[in-house]
């Protein structure tokens, strides 16, 4: 297993800011932990990132985020202002900045089956309608060919709703992914505090609504080749599949809050015979729920076709049901895997895992979940299980990372590592082989 662990700088202490009224997310500096193990916990490989990452340097820090292990058998991701793709041994394919105009890579770079890659990134320089001029935070995905040339791009302030703000307003604001802040823990936002937020200069890597603040936080970006689209992971929003004409196919979200012409696109949840479920609000009946403040939403390719879509989803749980639990010890996180009927506009869940494991598996940021073929099994990586936020005083304890690997269908996993304390981001299978024989 790679397993990518952050080393995060606190945006208090950060080296670098955008300042005011400007925005963006440029605080974050810190570095990575990349490892491979094995099965037993083994450190097979390691990672000396220390050649190609400065945390001093505003063009060589940030985050180490995104890594996909590509067809070629090397390894892509993204830190900062930069993306990069090199062999397992360490050989550089390329190293480049982020396209002109383009800022603040973090969380999702997608190496696609039409040979180019999507990157999630963000607005340098947005001219919104009151005349202030923004850095835009995490809401632009921008698609590159193997050499680095722009062939598309999709800024989502214009795609969906930038003030749709259900979601943002019922969020522990304690733990917004990579804002992580004690101090907040348990506090949520209200109607008054983001309008007054909207009227002000207050920009940057803060929740609310509005280009220039964090109103979508798209945390992964997968590609469906059979109709030549996107599907996101907007933590603030919901998932959403959106076509080459920038259009919406699809919300895999609560219906809750959507406005005219998005609002048709949200998918009915149905039982295994079709049935649709009852549902009033963000709660449905049947055992289906959607997902709440998740990380990732992949396409199963190997399961998928161009009428029927299944996805797997890390849904953390945080603001489930639109609402924060009278305990924060009720909350807890899933692995989803749902199916989607395309022409029917229908969303069945067939399978989940976490409920049962309580709040002790429960990761408030990062994680993932993911289909992988070579056994045909469910990875699910609860990245920051057992972090604390409720602990007198003010405290609070480390996550302990836990990795489990599922057979198809199953309850119980085949595979459980349980890591050491520290902040988790993303784990997944790799293929040494591949690695080896491809280049």
């Amino acid at each position: 297993y790679f397993i990518n662990n952050q080393i995060l700088n606190s945006w208090k202490t950060g080296q670098f800011t955008w300042n005011n009224p400007q925005g963006g997310a440029l605080e974050w500096g810190g570095g990575a932990q990349n490892a491979i193990i094995d099965t037993t916990g083994e450190v097979r490989w390691f990672m000396n990132t220390d050649p190609i990452h400065d945390q001093y340097s505003v063009l060589e820090s940030g985050p180490m985020l995104g890594f996909e292990q590509n067809k070629d058998g090397a390894y892509t991701w993204g830190f900062g202002q930069r993306y990069l793709k090199y062999d397992i041994m360490g050989r550089k394919i390329w190293n480049r900045r982020l396209p002109q105009s383009y800022i603040d890579f973090s969380h999702a770079l997608c190496a696609a089956e039409n040979g180019n890659y999507f990157l999630r990134v963000a607005a340098a320089a947005y001219a919104r309608p009151d005349g202030k001029t923004v850095r835009t935070v995490r809401d632009v995905i921008v698609e590159v060919d193997e050499s680095g040339n722009v062939v598309d791009d999709w800024r989502l302030w214009e795609i969906l709703d930038s003030y749709r703000d259900n979601v943002i307003k019922t969020m522990d604001q304690g733990a917004v992914c990579l804002n992580i802040d004690f101090s907040k823990e348990g506090q949520t936002l209200s109607a008054a505090d983001l309008a007054a937020m909207d009227k002000s200069d207050r920009f940057g890597d803060i929740a609310g609504v509005g280009p220039g603040r964090n109103w979508a936080h798209v945390n992964s970006v997968d590609y469906d080749p059979t109709d030549d689209s996107i599907i996101l992971s907007a933590r603030h929003q919901g998932i959403v599949k959106i076509g080459r004409d920038h259009q919406v196919k699809w919300i895999l979200a609560s219906p809750v809050g959507w406005k005219k012409g998005l609002a048709e696109r949200v998918l009915t949840p149905v039982d295994k015979n079709g049935k649709p479920l009852k549902c009033e609000g963000s709660q449905c009946e049947g055992g289906f729920d959607w997902s709440w403040t998740q990380h990732t939403a992949w396409r199963i390719d190997e399961k998928s076709d161009k009428d029927t879509v299944y996805i797997t989803v890390f849904d953390n749980g945080d603001a489930r049901g639109m609402e924060q639990p009278a305990l924060a010890e009720d909350k807890y996180t899933r692995g989803v895997i749902y199916k989607i009927d395309q022409k029917k506009m229908t969303v069945e869940q067939i399978w989940e895992y976490g409920k049962e494991r309580g709040h002790d598996w429960y990761s408030p940021v990062t994680s993932l979940t993911r289909y992988e073929a070579d056994k045909d099994s469910v990875m699910v990586y609860s990245a920051t299980a057992g972090m604390d936020f409720s602990l007198s005083g003010g405290s609070s304890t480390p996550p302990r990372p836990v990795l489990n690997e599922f057979e198809w269908g199953a309850k119980e996993p085949a595979v459980e590592i349980q890591m050491s304390p520290g902040s988790g981001y993303r784990a997944f299978p790799i293929s040494v082989k591949k690695a080896f024989t491809e280049n």
